[in-house]
C-alpha cells in the first residue's frame, strides 16, 4: 500500500463548488479509497491505495467529485514521496518568512520552449524557480498580489496546475496514510 495525496483546484473558495470534507471523505471511500483524510477545506486529501497510475486516481477522484457533487474539478495526485521530494528540493528553504512561500504543483511536465520562455520573467517582490513537477514561489509581495498566481503560470506554461503553501505542504506530508 502507497500512500497518496490529491489536491483539488478551485473548491470551497468564496461559497463556489462548495464541498464538505466529510462528504467527500464517504464518497471516496465507498469507492474503495482507503484510509481517507483530508486537511482543511481547500481540497486536500490523503489515501492509500495498492497503487496504480496517477492518471486512474485522479480520474476516480474526478468521476467522484463529478457524480455526487456535480462539479467538474481539476484534481493533481501525488505521491508522498513525490510530494516529500518537491519539499526537499525547496530552493527557498532558508528564507526566514516562510509565510510567502508558495509551490505551485505542475500536473505535467511543461514544454522545455515553455520552462526557457517563463525563466525570463521577472516580476518584483516575486522570486521563483521552476522544475518539471513544481514552480517555487517566493512571493515577498504576497501571493494574492503576486503577477505568477496559479492561473498565469497555467497560462504560460500551459498545463494544469494547483498551488499550496508551505504549510499546508508540510502537513500533508506529516498526516498519516
Amino acid at each position: 500500500m502507497q500512500t497518496y495525496i490529491a489536491l483539488l483546484r478551485g473548491i470551497n473558495v468564496s461559497g463556489h463548488k462548495t464541498i464538505k470534507m466529510a462528504d467527500l471523505r464517504k464518497s471516496l471511500h465507498k469507492r474503495g479509497f482507503e484510509g481517507v483524510q483530508t486537511y482543511i477545506q481547500s481540497g486536500n486529501i490523503v489515501f492509500i491505495n495498492k497503487g496504480g497510475e496517477l492518471f486512474e486516481l485522479e480520474e476516480g477522484i474526478k468521476k467522484a467529485i463529478l457524480d455526487d457533487f456535480g462539479f467538474d474539478v481539476p484534481v493533481l495526485v501525488r505521491t508522498a514521496e513525490d510530494l516529500e521530494n518537491i519539499l526537499k528540493n525547496n530552493p527557498f528553504s532558508k528564507e526566514e518568512n516562510t509565510r510567502q512561500l508558495f509551490f505551485v504543483l505542475l500536473k505535467q511536465p511543461p514544454a522545455k520552449a515553455l520552462i526557457d520562455e517563463f525563466n525570463k520573467l521577472k516580476f518584483e517582490g516575486e522570486d521563483f524557480h521552476i522544475t518539471n513537477a513544481c514552480v517555487y514561489l517566493n512571493c515577498k509581495i504576497g501571493f494574492a498580489e503576486a503577477k505568477l498566481n496559479n492561473n498565469s503560470i497555467e497560462r504560460k506554461l500551459k498545463v494544469e496546475a494547483t498551488a499550496r503553501n508551505l504549510r499546508t505542504i508540510q502537513k500533508l506530508i506529516e498526516m498519516p496514510g
